[in-house]
């Protein structure tokens, strides 16, 4: 049975705050209610609940303001829910509700937490939610829910918009979904694939690098070796060297030391001698200073004396340039006193001449104005006649060229009309000449039938054979897991038997080493008493029957073992052992399982002599008293379990490995089978495909025929309306060139106009050029009269600048003469001074050579007596010095001494530090001179090379090894990936072919419904679908011709309002017709609708009722719409802002109307 929508809950969402219920019945049910009082947010909690991701399209600004606001007094709510049920829905929803009968999809969303959708309660996915309704041709955005403006929006949308109509119609819209998700696995796969690709070459290429930094790490582990034999050899030399060293510092000391005490002595004597010579001196020095001090008198006198010559001989120069500069400036003072009176003539020569000359300037520049005046005015004159001359040329011009353009104009009209007439013409006899014939269609239709039977064989092929294949690999599947199984049984007995033998011949070669074999290795004990044979001989079982052995086992016969007074088993029946253990054996007996520690106690007093209980757990009670109780197993114990155990997996091994032989042969024959059967599946699926790509040419060969024929029909069909327009546009433009030849040929001559606009244009010109010279000739005028007032103005100030310099001329010319005189004066004054200081510095100069002549001979006597003391002074600090360097030396090789000890401590040092104290040096008595110097550079170069092989990782062979691991999981890897991406590629073609298929197959019934239902809406008319834009299918675009009756075909955005409206409602239920879907909601598609119109629509509502069980809710306010519901729902906001639904159900209604009182009434 089909699937129904029940009902549907609304609680909290928009303005319905309190839960709200509405029934979805069969039939048509109305939504009525004034505007704003929410009849939309019935039809939006249905969309929302289906899907609806988009708050835009809820109206809103985001997804939490479908949840009720709250008003003026109620409260705001957290949450929305809106539930939908579904009845008869088993194997729609996705597992584990596939069975259910009943299902409850819905949708809840809490503030600040988001939307979560449940089915029956349990939460599920959005997209297993929006492909459950994409199933049934529903949706949040199907085609199915009309709502407001959805029709305007079919009429506008482009053709490929249009296309998922049909897709709706094939039942694909789901199938795009899978097929979006197939490609995003598939490009993830491929990125997967392109990542393992990039990864697998970096390893490749850092493999290679391992393998050449292991190669590096080898030679660097020799060079390390190397370098360590260079390093010890190299320290034995220098060990060698500081311990000779130390030897000669030591042996350079002692000299030193002797050497100082010489010397002590020898300073002593000269620092004597140095003190009696220095004390003769101080008498000598004060002599010499008195001498000295007279001199530097003497000759200070004599310098001041010549200081004072020179002073004077400076100033009696300085008078006389003095006097020279004086008679310079007076000489200067009085030239240009001159120069000032030449001046001022000059001025006043030039004052009177301007002065005269702008006395007659004025009557000059008024007969230069009235010129200047006169020239304007016969310009304007002659400009108003140009410009009535230009009015009148341009008037007459631009008649003449209108008239011409029209002329041009008419003209190109009807050569281009007269070319489209022609090629419309041709176009319309080549449209009528390629029509495909009925015989082309016909082949076409049956190739089509018979590709279509081809595929439904092979189809059936495929299954048979896909069945068998899955049969197939069941069944090699279970080979496989029983073969494994028993590969493991065998493969682990084999492993515990291999240990189990490897340990007891471990055990059995200690013990053939020794002189005399244990008795343990003859004895035999059943499984599960081996404990108990374990505790009752420990150190007894490793004893032999050798009766050379230390400890041995004699035979002495069976003796009698009084019977114990409680049921016992005795050890002896449970083991095989020689005869010499049977007299100790009859005497151990084992206890029950359930025997308790303190019952064996209990026991164990009624023991006799040489008695002993055990357990099977390792427990032991003795006739004597001692017990022990059951711990780890002894060594006996371990063995002989091992033993048996080793027995018993030899039996099973024998058992597993016959069980491992049948089950691969097994395998090898499920495999050879699924083999078979895969090859065979294959092969159908090869001729699966062959069908398919001959019914996909067939159906594309048919669908071009069609396709091809719609659009010459449609060609056809437009152009004609096109011909005849053409065809009176033609004539139209043949009158109109008649016209606007006969204007042309009436227009007048034009060449006058031109000849007077010429003459008018040189008059102008002429007064404009005389105008202009009177102009320029004022304006000269006027600026030569203000040059000259301002020219006057200047001379009047330079007049009385030279005025007022002749004054200061003046002046300064008799202070000059003053000055000169004074000069004259200092300059006869000073003229004896030179000679008098000259006299005085000559007497001051005998004075000073008498007083050098007494100082040298006294310096002389004291530099006698400083060389004396000076030589003992040297003398003694030549003993001290030598004194000094030998005490300095002391130090030094004192210092040797010690820079040998620590040189050789430090070799020795870094040795232990480096080596060890065990380090092997090799032994170096005398070494060379280069000696050190030959195993430094040994030990550098050895050290510069491994240096120079920079970074080494040491790691590498281990990395190597890793990286090829890597490289090998990567490949596996790959494999995988490839595999999947094959899947992948394959589920898609499958998917587009499945598309290709129902979209094909469903286009012809869409349009066979289309054309029906236009003429039932229109009352006659004709209209047909056709697929543009691509001839594949998936791709191709919906376009809509129809012809109204009494008009014209036409594509569907050239019809009027009403017309579009109720050709995209014809095409919507075309849809419905070929893929029901269980719901469709109709929000106010009447409104553009006439009466007429709405009868029809409502008629045709009833049809699809009928004919496909469709429930239909639909929101209207249009009486007649309201009259032919079933039933009918109020939405009142009785609260403001709080929406209630009432409903009305007209059949039951009819029933209650009394038919008695209605008929007297």
């Amino acid at each position: 049975m089909p699937v129904h929508f029940a009902r549907l809950r609304i609680a909290g969402f928009k303005s319905f705050a309190e839960p709200t219920s509405v029934e979805i019945l069969p039939g048509l049910t109305g939504i009525v209610g004034p505007n704003g009082c929410g009849k939309s947010n019935v039809i939006e909690a249905l969309r929302w609940a289906m899907g609806e991701s988009s708050a835009r399209s809820l109206r809103g600004g985001e997804m939490e303001d479908v949840i009720f606001a709250g008003t003026v007094g109620r409260a705001a709510r957290n949450l929305a829910e809106v539930t939908i049920s579904l009845d008869e829905a088993a194997g729609l929803a996705p597992p584990p509700y596939h069975e259910l009968h009943e299902l409850e999809i819905s949708r809840r969303i809490e503030r600040g937490a988001g939307s979560a959708y449940r089915i029956n309660g349990k939460e599920a996915r959005a997209r297993d939610v929006q492909t459950l309704f994409a199933d049934l041709a529903s949706g949040a955005r199907a085609s199915a829910m009309v709502s407001q403006g959805k029709v305007g929006a079919l009429v506008s949308a482009r053709p490929e918009e249009r296309r998922a109509l049909l897709e709706e119609a094939a039942g694909i819209t789901g199938l795009h979904a899978r097929r979006h998700e197939a490609e995003l696995k598939l490009r993830a796969a491929e990125q997967n694939l392109a990542r393992a690709e990039d990864l697998r070459g970096q390893l490749e290429a850092r493999l290679g690098d391992l393998k050449k930094q292991a190669r590096q790490a080898n030679r660097y582990r020799n060079l390390s070796g190397a370098i360590r034999d260079a390093e010890l050899e190299w320290l034995a030399v220098q060990r060698a060297i500081a311990e000779a060293a130390r030897l000669k510092a030591r042996t350079a000391y002692d000299a030193t030391h002797q050497d100082v005490a010489r010397l002590t002595i020898e300073t002593t004597a000269t620092a004597a001698q140095a003190a009696g010579t220095e004390a003769d001196l101080p008498a000598l020095r004060s002599i010499e200073a008195d001498a000295r001090t007279r001199l530097e008198r003497a000759r200070i006198e004599g310098e001041q004396l010549e200081q004072a010559e020179s002073r004077a001989r400076a100033a009696l120069a300085d008078a006389k340039r003095r006097l020279a500069d004086l008679l310079r400036d007076h000489a200067h003072a009085e030239k240009q006193q001159a120069d000032t009176e030449a001046a001022l003539a000059r001025l006043d020569d030039e004052q009177t001449r301007l002065t005269s000359e702008a006395e007659a300037a004025p009557a000059q520049l008024a007969a230069l104005q009235q010129a200047a005046d006169d020239a304007l005015r016969n310009m304007q004159s002659a400009e108003q006649a140009a410009n009535q001359a230009t009015e009148a040329a341009a008037r007459l011009d631009a008649e003449t060229q209108a008239t011409r353009k029209s002329l041009a104009e008419a003209e190109q009209r009807a050569r281009r009309l007269a070319a489209r007439l022609a090629e419309i013409t041709a176009e319309h006899n080549r449209l009528r000449a390629t029509q495909t014939p009925q015989a082309t269609f016909d082949a076409a239709q049956a190739a089509q039938t018979e590709a279509e039977a081809a595929i439904q064989l092979a189809a059936a092929d495929v299954i048979a054979t896909e069945a068998a294949r899955i049969e197939a690999e069941k069944t090699l599947a279970a080979a496989r897991l029983a073969a494994s199984t028993a590969d493991a049984a065998r493969a682990r007995c084999k492993a515990e038997s291999d240990a189990l033998q490897a340990v007891i011949a471990g055990a059995q070669g200690k013990t053939q080493n020794r002189d005399f074999a244990p008795v343990l290795d003859q004895i035999t004990v059943e499984p599960g008493f081996e404990a108990a044979f374990g505790a009752a001989l420990r150190e007894e079982a490793s004893a032999s029957l050798d009766q050379a052995a230390p400890r041995h086992w004699r035979n002495l016969g069976d003796l009698a073992a009084p019977p114990l007074p409680f049921p016992a088993i005795k050890l002896a029946d449970k083991v095989s052992a020689p005869a010499s253990l049977s007299r100790t054996l009859a005497h151990i007996f084992v206890l029950p399982d359930d025997t308790t520690d303190d019952a064996a106690a209990t026991l164990q007093a009624g023991l006799a002599a040489g008695q002993c209980l055990v357990s099977k757990t390792g427990a032991i009670w003795r006739w004597d008293g001692y017990s022990a109780r059951a711990g780890a197993p002894s060594a006996v114990a371990v063995t002989l379990t091992q033993r048996n155990r080793l027995a018993q997996l030899r039996g099973e091994l024998e058992q597993a490995a016959a069980a491992a032989d049948q089950a691969a042969m097994a395998r090898r024959d499920a495999e050879q089978a699924e083999k078979s059967a895969r090859a065979a599946e294959e092969a159908a699926r090869g001729a699966r495909r062959q069908a398919e790509t001959r019914i996909e040419r067939a159906r594309l060969a048919f669908a071009s025929l069609q396709a091809e024929a719609s659009r010459a029909a449609a060609k056809l069909a437009a152009i004609e309306p096109e011909l005849g327009r053409v065809v009176a546009e033609h004539h139209e433009a043949d009158s109109a060139l008649h016209a606007a030849s006969a204007a042309a040929a009436g227009l007048p001559d034009i060449a006058a106009a031109r000849a007077a606009l010429d003459l008018a244009r040189s008059t102008l010109a002429d007064a404009r050029t005389s105008e202009q010279r009177a102009r320029t000739a004022h304006e000269a005028a006027r600026q030569r009269d203000e040059a000259r007032q301002k020219r006057l103005g200047f001379l009047a100030r330079e007049r009385a600048d030279w005025v007022e310099r002749g004054a200061d001329f003046a002046s300064r010319t008799t202070d000059l003469a003053a000055r000169r005189r004074e000069a004259e004066a200092d300059a006869a004054r000073l003229a004896a001074a030179p000679d008098d200081a000259a006299l005085s510095r000559r007497a001051a100069l005998d004075v000073l050579q008498q007083a050098e002549t007494s100082h040298r001979h006294h310096a002389n006597a004291l530099n006698n007596a400083v060389a004396q003391a000076e030589a003992a002074a040297k003398s003694a600090r030549a003993a001290e010095n030598a004194l000094a360097s030998a005490r300095e030396n002391l130090v030094r090789q004192e210092a040797a001494v010690t820079a040998a000890d620590f040189a050789w401590g430090s070799v020795a040092e870094r040795i232990l530090e480096r080596f060890g104290v065990d380090a092997a040096l090799p032994t170096i008595t005398d070494p060379a001179p280069d000696a050190e110097e030959r195993a430094k550079k040994k030990w550098d170069r050895l050290t510069r090379e491994r240096d120079e092989m920079g970074p080494v990782n040491l790691r590498a062979e281990m990395e190597s090894e890793e990286a090829e691991k890597s490289i090998a999981a990567i490949e596996h890897e790959r494999g995988e990936i490839t595999s999947a991406i094959a899947k992948l590629r394959g589920s898609i073609g499958h998917l587009n072919r499945e598309g290709r298929e129902r979209l094909s197959a469903v286009f012809t019934e869409v349009d066979r419904h289309f054309q029906s239902l236009f003429a039932r809406m229109f009352g006659g008319g004709k209209a047909h679908l056709a697929l543009v834009g691509s001839d594949d299918p998936l791709e191709a675009g919906l376009e809509i011709y129809a012809q109204p009756p009494g008009k014209k075909l036409a594509t569907l955005s050239l019809l009027s309002g009403g017309e579009q409206a109720l050709t995209a409602l014809s095409l919507i239920f075309a849809v419905f017709r070929c893929n029901p879907a269980p719901i469709s909601v109709l929000d106010e598609v009447d409104a553009p609708l006439d009466d007429a119109n709405v009868e029809r629509f409502c008629t045709l509502l009833e049809e699809m009722v009928r004919e496909t069980g469709t429930r239909f809710l639909v929101v209207t306010h249009h009486h007649l719409t309201m009259a032919r519901m079933d039933r009918l729902y109020g939405v009142t906001m009785q609260e403001r802002g709080i929406s209630r639904i009432l409903s009305v159900d007209f059949n039951t209604a009819a029933d209650m109307i009394d038919p008695p009182r209605m008929a007297a009434e």
